[in-house]
């Protein structure tokens, strides 16, 4: 009988180390079949909470941040579009030119856990802010990315028109940084073992494993 393991994905979807890391993660979770039943559930992380509805410059945004140099830019975005084109993502970092807040976006995420749509929605919005360079703060964008995976879009205009689970996601928000994680992705393993980073899928499907052998299962 398959193990039931609980996978929490801690994310942001404005974070390309995210979109690598989940990736890896589901390639993992295919290696291993059927000999787990995994929960996959995205938890919301923003990497830029404080940004204005405009969005920043990436460019500006990196050296502010991070302090990092026109060249060292470049080359993480070599690095980020290899590791992507290997686990079968593309990355258009032509058309990524600014950063925006994600906080709607989460809530559309947490709606469509709800739904049962949570996976499809987290792909959709990885492809349509890192592939086609739409804005994920665009409340319309994100209308029309919940359609594509078969949410109604209706509702997801009401969702994000009003407050709905803003409480629920900011709650979520300050359990996972009050657990200690403050740089995404993270995955937690039934509530206990924490795999951080953009990991290799041979590291997701070790700790997977090991949980699975340890008996940590819900």
């Amino acid at each position: 009988m398959a193990k039931r393991l609980k996978i929490d994905f801690v994310s942001d979807v404005s974070c390309p180390w995210c979109v690598i890391g989940l990736r890896a993660l589901e390639q993992a979770l295919q290696r291993i079949g059927d000999e787990i039943s995994p929960e996959l559930h995205f938890q919301p992380f923003e990497l830029n909470p404080q940004i204005e509805a405009a969005g920043e410059d990436i460019a500006q945004h990196l050296k502010k941040k991070y302090g990092a140099t026109t060249e060292q830019s470049a080359r993480t975005r070599d690095t980020i579009s290899t590791r992507g084109a290997e686990l079968g993502f593309r990355f258009d970092m032509a058309k990524r030119e600014r950063v925006y807040n994600t906080f709607d976006a989460h809530r559309l995420l947490h709606w469509a856990d709800l739904e049962g749509q949570q996976l499809a929605l987290k792909h959709a919005l990885f492809a349509a802010y890192f592939t086609e360079g739409k804005n994920p703060s665009d409340r319309t964008v994100l209308a029309d990315t919940a359609a594509a995976v078969g949410l109604d879009r209706g509702r997801a205009v009401d969702i994000l028109d009003s407050n709905l689970y803003a409480a629920e996601v900011r709650a979520r928000e300050r359990f996972y940084t009050d657990q200690g994680i403050h740089a995404v992705p993270a995955v937690v393993i039934n509530d206990r073992h924490l795999v951080q980073g953009a990991q290799a899928v041979e590291v997701f499907e070790r700790a997977i494993r090991q949980s699975a052998a340890n008996g940590i299962s819900n």
